[in-house]
């Protein structure tokens, strides 16, 4: 009898995909971070920003995530970045905003969230199973379903302007406000330019122009200028110009002679007494001085 031949292809084991792609896992132990699936697999971000999203939450607290770093890092170009960042924003894994420190610098601040629009606070820890609940068996493990997502916290509204409520500093405020459209190391805080106020207004009740105190305050800075409400306070203290001298009140003033009308012609002219002109009196004293022999 003969051998029977097998034609038929070995069937694969049981659960092992045929096509596809096939995992080799290695427990990690050091030196990981955890992705979930809503962000690797989210069907409407790009594959820069899933990667992008990757790489952001796998660095440290307080790293540089710019554009300018992320483009020196990275050979996409500025707006590829700068377009997948808005996605990572949009989607709720990342928040950017403008925090002014306490020194006047302006600076961009990046939280990075490992849940779409999570609460930064720490999630609280699981309770623990029952000692006598067997473990749960591996043979038939079931993803758990993403949870959904947390109400984004939206930042709290800027606090309204404070104007100073003595009108004679509103002058001296606006001053040093504007400091900066002259010199961009003199911007100032609200709270520093409420407290230069009073310097300011000194200079001022001393009848010293606007120009010349901007001036006073932003030429021959210095660099780097890293404190500049004290620099401010420096110099309004050191170059505080003295009160100007009162008018001198002791001297006489000259005597005004007051005007007179002549007894001759009624012609105006200054003299101390009522009489005649300059033009009169010559008159007279040629007529006095004529002698009856001139006239025969």
């Amino acid at each position: 009898m003969a051998t029977p031949q097998v034609i038929a292809p070995p069937r694969s084991r049981s659960g092992s995909p045929t096509a596809g792609v096939q995992h080799v896992n290695v427990r990690h132990s050091s030196g990981f971070t955890v992705i979930g699936n809503h962000l690797a697999q989210h069907p409407d971000l790009s594959l820069l920003a899933i990667g992008l999203a990757a790489h952001i939450q796998s660095l440290p607290a307080g790293a540089r995530v710019g554009i300018k770093c992320l483009t020196a890092r990275f050979p996409e170009s500025e707006a590829r970045i700068a377009a997948a960042l808005k996605e990572l924003e949009a989607a709720g894994y990342l928040h950017r905003s403008r925090v002014r420190l306490p020194d006047g610098r302006v600076v961009t601040r990046t939280t990075s969230y490992n849940q779409p629009q999570a609460s930064a606070a720490p999630a609280s820890p699981a309770p623990s199973a029952p000692r006598n609940q067997p473990p749960p068996s591996r043979q038939d493990p079931t993803p758990a379903p993403p949870a959904p997502p947390a109400p984004r916290k939206q930042p709290p509204p800027p606090p309204p302007p404070h104007i100073p409520s003595d009108p004679h500093h509103r002058p001296a405020a606006n001053l040093l406000a504007g400091l900066r459209r002259h010199a961009p190391q003199l911007t100032l805080s609200e709270r520093d330019i409420n407290a230069l106020a009073p310097a300011v207004a000194t200079w001022l009740d001393r009848d010293v122009h606007p120009t010349t105190i901007q001036h006073a305050l932003t030429s021959d800075l210095p660099a780097p200028l890293r404190h500049p409400a004290g620099f401010v306070r420096n110099r309004l203290t050191a170059l505080l110009p003295p009160p100007l001298p009162l008018p001198d009140t002791a001297a006489p003033r000259p005597a005004v002679i007051p005007l007179q009308d002549c007894d001759g012609c009624d012609r105006v002219f200054r003299a101390p007494e009522p009489g005649h002109c300059r033009d009169c009196r010559e008159d007279l004293h040629v007529r006095a001085s004529a002698t009856p022999e001139a006239s025969m």
